[in-house]
């Protein structure tokens, strides 16, 4: 560990040593900017630090004793970096412990499948639950079921996930995820296993969180490889009987603390407004969180040290937020927004990292509809990093998505998400998927994106309003 930091503390000098000399007082913003993304592309420094975080710490499910060792790490680590000020807020998080998934086809043909409970779940019975399964191609199908077809039955929500380098196939499975126990719980199902929400073709599955309804029944709720979920369906056409057993051991441990970790580059002329780039520290614990979201954590806190390294300040003050708790539901962007309430109007624009390593495509805005044109031109120069103009419909990020209902203007920098959920939420989130050059790209954007608007003169408020 100590060698690591070493190496880390040693980059990060010859990063700001290198890039001091470039620095003219007479160069534009524009100017100053590009030659930063310029010397972040030559940097290590995102890579060193996501491998630090994976290797010293690795899973950190929120309120486990590795999320109390992850922010430590991050709160060690911003200060080593040479942050202008550390700090940490807290914020209570649910305790869910994964226990022990397994899962067995009994009938026509016994096979052994690949399982792991969603997180929230409950447990089945100690004995298990041995039932008939019923399948449906998607959660809309489910809810239009009949009572009489699900009753007594295990729902198998067989939706695939399309690959798309947005990741929009995300989005049109999830909901499968995050409701199935619900409508299937309303029909008088046992329980609910998905196809996983991943387009890979490993026999991995793939987590994440699902919620509970009040006055539902709360029935056990897991997720089947995408094999598996091939296999089920073989089953199927050949015998309309397929019958499986399920054995899942969770439990809800009620609440602990755990915090959003918080650095500043203070600003010089414009300190009391913030420019906030933020990712989430906690991750699933099945792998080792390198691309969800330790990859986030690297590229906007390399991005800041920077930042933080120029010879001379920025106008605004650069935030970097490391949240807590993002898979259980935002919790730490949510304590974020009520905890900062009283500054949102000094929050100048907010951006999150968090998909993975791919390389940063295009950037998008949600701001003032007549500025567009101005920033378009003031971020034309992210062109030379491979970085294209945008829309106005950016989200911001998951933890910063509920800011511009508060007035927050989001930028969001495109993150090519082609292979993302071959990995999101299984063992395989390793180190070894990110590649260190475009680890290296996101975070020059970052940096560029960040320091052009720590020093813009746009007024990018009021915001387009949301319809809903």
């Amino acid at each position: 560990m100590k060698s690591l930091s070493r190496h880390l503390l040693a980059s990060a000098i010859v990063t700001a040593l290198s890039f001091s000399h470039l620095v003219r007082a007479e160069d534009s913003i524009q100017q100053l900017a590009s030659q930063l993304a310029e010397q972040a592309q030559a940097s290590s420094l995102g890579y060193d630090i996501v491998e630090s975080l994976t290797v010293e710490v690795g899973p950190r499910l929120p309120g486990s004793e590795a999320d109390t060792r992850a922010v430590a790490w991050a709160e060690a680590k911003l200060k080593q970096l040479g942050f202008d000020r550390v700090y940490k807020e807290t914020v209570m998080v649910p305790v869910w412990q994964r226990g022990d998934a397994q899962a067995n086809i009994t009938s026509p043909f016994p096979q052994k499948l690949v399982i792991t409970a969603l997180g929230g779940s409950v447990a089945t019975p100690e004995q298990g639950i041995e039932a008939e399964i019923i399948r449906f191609a998607s959660l809309d199908e489910l809810k239009a079921a009949d009572m009489a077809q699900v009753q007594a039955k295990i729902v198998f929500i067989d939706h695939k996930t399309e690959r798309a380098k947005t990741g929009a196939g995300y989005g049109k499975s999830v909901p499968g995820r995050s409701q199935g126990a619900v409508a299937a719980a309303e029909k008088g199902a046992l329980a609910v296993i998905i196809r996983s929400i991943g387009t890979d073709s490993d026999r991995m599955a793939h987590t994440g969180m699902m919620r509970y309804q009040d006055g539902v029944n709360k029935i056990p709720a897991a997720a089947i490889s995408n094999p598996d979920a091939d296999l089920i369906d073989a089953m199927l056409k050949r015998d309309s009987k397929v019958v499986l057993s399920l054995n899942l051991s969770p439990q809800s441990r009620g609440e602990a603390t755990s915090y959003n970790v918080i650095a500043e580059v203070t600003g010089s002329s414009k300190a009391d407004e913030i420019v906030l780039i933020g990712a989430h520290l906690d991750s699933w614990d099945e792998g080792t969180g390198a691309i969800d979201d330790g990859a986030g954590v690297a590229i906007v806190t390399a991005a800041g040290k920077l930042i933080q390294d120029l010879p001379r300040k920025p106008a605004r003050t650069v935030r970097v937020v490391l949240y807590a708790a993002e898979e259980l539901g935002l919790i730490g962007g949510k304590a974020y927004a009520k905890a900062h309430a009283a500054e949102m109007d000094k929050h100048y624009i907010a951006a999150e990292s968090d998909f993975g390593a791919g390389g940063i495509y295009q950037l998008d805005w949600k701001v003032n509809d007549k500025v567009l044109p101005q920033l378009l031109e003031l971020s034309a120069g992210m062109a030379k990093i491979g970085v294209a103009a945008g829309d106005n419909q950016a989200s911001g990020g998951p933890d910063v998505s509920m800011l511009p209902e508060l007035g927050v203007p989001v930028a969001s920098l495109r993150q090519n998400g082609i292979d993302y959920f071959d990995f999101h939420h299984t063992p395989n989130d390793t180190l070894d998927k990110i590649d260190p050059k475009a680890l290296a790209q996101n975070v020059a954007a970052y940096a560029q994106f960040a320091y052009l608007m720590a020093n813009s003169d746009i007024e990018l408020r009021p915001i387009p309003v949301t319809k809903k």
